[in-house]
């Protein structure tokens, strides 16, 4: 029987990295994918690991709320951290088993050009930043910032895919965690 995954969001890059992630980690499973859109309660542009963090988290829980009867919800939240004058960008995920398990994880950071950093301090969200610097529309959607960086080596799905199933690592090898 297919067990059911609420995904926090509504952006289809997160929704097909948690079934990738998810069908990476548990081969042996179906799973069926399903995007609700839920508060984060954190800014829509999170500035610090801590609010991004927790804006992964918050997705989770409200998702659990909004649908209950899944067996997983997951929270994706991609943010920012002023580093000196430099910005690291990052995402967090966050899983919760209607077990009670609980996993998370963070992607790999990377560095924004100063252009892009200069208009987020002007109060504009990454994904708006990059779409008016590299003349994209609704790049967040797509391949986002490292898609955009890497010239499309390296998507934001497959960025995000890989956080999932390190954030599943918990709920696979449960010996070792619970």
């Amino acid at each position: 029987m297919a067990k059911k995954i609420i995904v926090a969001s509504k952006n289809p890059v997160k929704i097909t990295a948690a079934q990738l992630g998810f069908q990476d980690a548990f081969a042996d499973q179906e799973f069926i994918v399903e995007g609700i859109s839920v508060p984060s309660e954190v800014p829509d542009q999170p500035m610090s690991n801590q609010e991004t963090l927790d804006g992964a988290y918050n997705r989770a829980q409200n998702a659990r709320k909004a649908a209950p009867d899944a067996d997983f919800w997951i929270g994706l939240e991609g943010g920012v951290e002023a580093v000196g004058e430099e910005m690291e960008v990052f995402a967090w995920i966050y899983i919760i088993a209607a077990n009670g398990q609980e996993g998370k994880a963070k992607t790999a950071v990377f560095y924004l050009p100063p252009k892009v950093v200069a208009l987020i301090h002007q109060g504009m969200e990454l994904g708006e930043a990059d779409d008016q610097l590299f003349q994209h529309q609704n790049s967040k959607q797509k391949g986002g910032s490292i898609g955009i960086l890497t010239d499309g080596k390296i998507s934001r799905m497959d960025y995000y895919r890989t956080a999932v199933v390190l954030a599943l690592i918990p709920l696979v090898k449960k010996e070792l965690y619970f």
